[in-house]
């Protein structure tokens, strides 16, 4: 590497975003005197903060239950759950208000900034970095990077030349280039890297023209995959999304990648009732209310746009009376409303959120201090290992417990 310049550090982390600040701030605070830098290749810091939850930033969930939180992880579930015992949403919380971030907890259990701003979050992790005396270099983009004798050595694009005693990698979702080979070339292994939470392309003529319009509750699986979700669904101008199809693409990730998102769909309208339960609420229907037109009357809290067309699709009972529903119709839409199959050509990503799976393989990590079982001195947080959540605030809580793991480890390691 270059020796133009040469600049010395107790602690360097990798990446300006919410892990990354966590980390070193958490550092500073446990050995307060230490030489700790951020390197932000960009020209801001904490920008998917600033942009999360539609410009409130989704700091955490209530979910205190450390056993019950992990199940909103689909990769890092078993990984997680010692860090999680160690610093939670009630730590989260806690850590936000002393520092004068007063948060509210939402019906669905998102927490915010009363504010209703992220610029309130920003604000108190850029000022309490400060405060620790964390220096902060953004515009810095590090090339690549190798173990020494005495930590690590890192060479940046203008080719300067950073020494550090522990390293930090908190660069969000990874992707393939220099940084990749370095970790590689340690012996680290890269799981695939994929995109999560996204919405579906889908054109049916069941949906067309529904756009905006939404479910409450509806249950979704693919055949062959041993996944399921439930939830709200939102028909859009392209297809569908909402927490059920955000669930199932999080969870589905890697394989819907690789069969390059398109595959079929069932959708249970009714939520999670089964097809027999259903005719029984037909049949009961007809019985009860014989005279009242089919398409009038709405059943399983499905909009009436929506039942119109599925009646319309599964039977001939168009603009019919409950009495005319043949059994053979009745057992076709209760098919229809259990078991109603689109196919999916496509994706698109979810608002401005951009999560990704894959990265640093877990098996790899010691979590307890966010090290490398591969490289001493080495450590992890935040989205850089393949660790990813559903949407409510849960990948910033990844990025809290494991930051604030780091930053610990690497205080007390350099405290002895």
């Amino acid at each position: 590497m270059s020796t133009r310049v040469k600049q010395d550090y107790d602690v360097i982390v990798v990446g300006g975003g919410a892990a990354g600040y966590f980390a070193a701030i958490t550092c500073s605070e446990h050995h307060p005197g230490l030489r700790v830098g951020i390197l932000e290749r960009g020209a801001k810091v904490l920008s998917k903060v600033s942009i999360s939850g539609g410009g409130r930033c989704n700091v955490t969930h209530a979910c205190f239950d450390p056993a019950e939180l992990v199940e909103f992880y689909p990769r890092g579930k078993r990984e997680l759950l010692g860090p999680f015992h160690a610093w939670s949403p009630v730590d989260t919380i806690d850590w936000f208000e002393r520092r004068g971030v007063a948060l509210k907890t939402e019906a669905d259990g998102r927490i915010f900034p009363v504010s209703d701003r992220s610029e309130s979050i920003v604000s108190c992790l850029s000022e309490t970095a400060s405060e620790s005396g964390v220096q902060l270099r953004t515009g810095v983009s590090v090339e690549r990077f190798v173990a020494t004798e005495r930590g690590f050595e890192l060479l940046v694009a203008n080719e300067s030349r950073l020494t550090c005693r522990r390293l930090l990698l908190a660069l969000g979702g990874l992707k393939e280039g220099k940084l990749t080979q370095c970790l590689r070339g340690l012996g680290h292994t890269i799981e695939a890297l994929a995109p999560a939470l996204f919405t579906f392309h889908i054109d049916d003529a069941l949906l067309r023209g529904l756009a905006g319009l939404s479910v409450e509750q509806v249950g979704l699986t693919v055949d062959g995959k041993d996944v399921r979700t439930e939830g709200p669904l939102l028909v859009t101008h392209w297809g569908v999304s909402g927490p059920a199809v955000l669930k199932l693409s999080s969870f589905g990730a890697r394989w819907m990648r690789a069969l390059d998102y398109r595959f079929s769909m069932s959708v249970n309208w009714t939520r999670a009732m089964s097809e027999a339960s259903v005719v029984r609420v037909l049949e009961s229907q007809r019985s009860a209310q014989p005279r009242k037109r089919i398409h009038g009357t709405p059943l399983f809290g499905i909009p009436r746009r929506l039942w119109e067309r599925l009646v319309s699709t599964a039977t001939s009972a168009s603009d019919q009376n409950w009495s005319q529903l043949s059994n053979a119709d009745l057992r076709s839409l209760s098919q229809g409303l259990t078991d109603c199959r689109l196919t999916v050509k496509g994706k698109s990503m979810n608002k401005d959120e951009f999560v990704t799976c894959g990265g640093v393989r877990l098996s790899e990590v010691q979590f307890k201090t966010m090290e490398s079982k591969k490289q001493s001195g080495l450590h992890f947080a935040g989205e850089v290992l393949d660790v990813d959540a559903l949407t409510g605030g849960f990948n910033f809580q990844a990025a809290w417990t494991t930051g604030f793991l780091a930053g610990r480890a690497m205080a007390t390691s350099l405290n002895r």
